[in-house]
């Protein structure tokens, strides 16, 4: 069951969002505690924008909000190949430019969820570029592949492996 949702005015003349319960006479609602309520301007389950920091959450490519708000504050995340601030608005039809754990995505957006549900569920609301997969497939072996390459020991590194380790990763 979907429910409606309006904007009101309040007695002193601010905008304020208003839900009624879900059997709802819209003539009962025009006069409420004095105050119009009026269909001001009807709006959505889910609208034709979303913040990107909501986005990315909603798509599950950060695990919370906070975590995707600090990617795109670091730069991490470009909308049309422009960098961009967590409050900027995707619509449908924009072009995601993301990188997460080194990895690089590029997405374009086809729908604007309306919550965070399951991983089928966001997936539907973005389409990847096919390049950018095998790239960053690529990238995943060869990430796996440096890591076997490194010294093991059992435990804390002695001497000698911490000074390959040291060396590998300097140079």
């Amino acid at each position: 069951m979907t429910y409606e949702t309006f904007l009101r005015l309040d007695r002193t003349g601010r905008v304020d969002v208003f839900r009624p319960a879900a059997v709802w006479d819209p003539e009962a609602a025009l006069i409420m505690n004095g105050s119009f309520c009026g269909r001001l301007a009807f709006m959505t389950n889910s609208p034709d924008a979303l913040r990107v920091d909501r986005w990315l959450f909603y798509c599950r490519f950060y695990k919370s909000r906070s975590l995707a708000t600090a990617a795109v504050s670091g730069g991490h995340v470009r909308i049309n190949g422009e960098r961009t601030t967590p409050g900027a608005r995707v619509k449908c039809g924009d072009r995601i430019e993301l990188v997460r754990d080194r990895l690089p995505y590029v997405l374009d957006v086809t729908a604007i969820p309306a919550r965070r549900g399951p991983a089928a569920e966001a997936r539907q609301c973005y389409e990847e570029d096919s390049g950018i997969v095998l790239e960053r497939e690529a990238l995943t072996q060869a990430l796996r592949q440096d890591r076997m390459l490194m010294p093991r020991t059992k435990g804390r590194p002695d001497k000698h492996t911490r000074r390959q380790l040291i060396r590998r990763n300097k140079g």
